[in-house]
C-alpha cells in the first residue's frame, strides 16, 4: 500500500461495454428494471476487474461502469446538492457541446450516509476480493466551487459554503474507509482550470490567487485527519469528452501553491500533448513527498505511443523530480461520461497492458 499510487497506474474510467449501453437504453424506455440493470453492471465490472488484474495492474476500477458522468452522479447525492438540466451544456474544443446535466446548490451542504457510492464500493471491494488494490474514484470538493453552482442565497459567504464542503467531504472520506477502501482519488478539473490563463471564474467575483488559495485550503482541511492508512491521490484534469478536451494551460500558475503544498500522496497529471506545456513546475513538488504520475499516455485514441519517447520523457521530468516519485499512466480516464472516447475496448486494454510493461522495464 505504501507504494500508492503505483509505477503503472490508471486514472479510472473505462469504456462502457455495448451490455451496458443498451440496458440503459431498456430502463429508459421501460423494458428493464433498475435493479436488473444493476445486476448486469455488477457483472459487467466483474469482468473488467479480472481484466485489469490480467493486464498486470495493481490497483484497479470500477470503471466508473455505474455512472453517466465522472462527477455529477457522486455530488448529486449529497445532501443540498441537487442534479438538474441546464439550457446548455459545457463547450469544450471546437464549439463542441456536451450532454446537459450539471448540478447545483438547492440546500445546506452534508454527506449523505446512505450515499449510494459507498454501498457500490462494498460490492467493488468483494468482487476484487484482496487480488489487487480496490481504487474508489470521487470528484474534488474543488468541482462545487465551479461557476453557477452555489446559491449565494443560502450560502451569501462563500467560506461558510467551504466550511460546509470540506465536513461533508470529511465525513465522505470515513465513509468509504469503513466500507474498506484504501486508495481513493479526487478528480480534480477546476484546480486545473485555475491554471488555465483564458478560464474566468465565478464571473470574475474573486479573484484567482484568492481561488487558487481557497482550493488548497479546502482539500488540506479534507484530509487534516484522515486515517493515516488511506492514501489519497489527486488527477488534475483538462476536460475529456468523446476524445475532446476543454481548455489548455501549463500548470505554472498553481504550482507553487497547490503542486507545492496539497497534502495528497500522489499527483496525477496530464502530460499527453503541448496543451500541458512543460515539466518544469514537477520542481515544486516536494521531494521525498507525493508521487507523481504523469500522464504520458493519451486516453483519447488507440495508437500506442513510441516506447523510446516515452523513456525520454521520464528521464526528462526526473530532472524536476526524483526518478523515484515518478509514475505513469493515462492522462485521463477512457470514459470520463458513459460516451467514451474514441477508440476501442481492444485499444484500451493494450494501451494499459503496453503501459504496464514499460513501467516493469523502467522500473526493474
Amino acid at each position: 500500500m505504501t507504494k500508492i499510487p503505483f509505477r503503472a497506474d490508471h486514472v479510472g474510467s473505462l469504456l462502457r461495454p455495448e451490455r451496458i449501453h443498451q440496458a440503459r437504453k431498456d430502463v429508459k424506455e421501460g423494458n428493464l428494471s433498475a435493479e436488473e440493470l444493476y445486476i448486469i453492471e455488477t457483472e459487467e465490472i466483474t469482468k473488467i476487474v479480472d481484466k485489469q488484474i490480467e493486464v498486470g495492474l495493481q490497483a484497479v476500477t470500477d470503471g466508473e461502469f455505474r455512472r453517466r458522468f465522472w462527477h455529477t452522479d457522486f455530488l448529486e447525492h449529497l445532501n443540498g446538492i441537487e442534479g438538474y438540466v441546464p439550457d446548455e451544456g459545457y463547450q469544450f474544443a471546437g464549439g463542441e457541446e456536451t450532454e446537459r446535466y450539471n448540478v447545483r446548490n438547492v440546500g445546506k451542504v452534508s454527506f449523505n450516509p446512505d450515499h449510494p457510492h459507498v454501498k457500490d464500493f462494498k460490492l467493488f471491494n468483494e468482487i476484487v476480493g484482496g487480488r489487487a488494490v480496490a481504487k474508489q474514484t470521487i470528484p474534488s470538493p474543488n468541482q462545487l466551487f465551479n461557476a453557477g453552482i452555489i446559491d449565494e442565497s443560502i450560502y451569501p459567504d462563500i467560506e461558510e459554503y467551504a466550511n460546509d464542503v470540506i465536513q461533508a467531504y470529511k465525513d465522505a472520506l470515513q465513509a468509504f474507509y469503513d466500507a474498506g477502501c484504501r486508495y481513493l482519488q479526487l478528480d480534480d478539473v477546476y484546480i486545473a482550470g485555475l491554471s488555465s490563463p483564458d478560464i474566468p471564474f465565478n464571473d470574475g467575483k474573486y479573484d484567482r490567487d484568492y481561488l487558487i488559495d481557497l482550493a488548497l485550503r479546502v482539500i488540506n482541511r479534507v484530509l487534516d485527519d484522515k486515517p493515516e492508512d488511506l492514501y489519497i491521490t489527486t488527477h488534475l484534469c483538462r476536460g475529456n469528452y468523446r476524445s475532446n478536451y476543454a481548455f489548455s494551460g501549463s500548470y505554472d500558475l498553481i504550482a507553487p501553491t497547490l503542486l507545492a503544498k496539497e497534502k495528497v500522496d500522489g499527483f496525477f497529471l496530464e502530460y499527453d500533448d503541448e496543451r500541458a506545456g512543460t515539466f518544469e513546475p514537477l520542481k515544486h513538488v516536494p521531494k521525498v513527498g507525493p508521487r507523481v504520475v504523469l500522464g504520458v499516455f493519451t486516453s483519447k485514441h488507440g495508437e500506442l505511443e513510441d516506447k523510446d519517447e516515452i523513456i525520454a520523457r521520464i528521464k526528462e521530468a526526473s530532472n524536476y523530480i526524483p526518478f523515484e516519485q515518478i509514475c505513469i499512466s493515462p492522462q485521463c480516464g477512457f470514459a470520463s461520461t458513459h460516451h467514451g472516447n474514441k477508440l476501442t475496448e481492444e485499444d484500451q486494454w493494450k494501451k494499459l497492458k503496453y503501459i504496464v510493461d514499460i513501467a516493469n522495464e523502467v522500473w526493474s
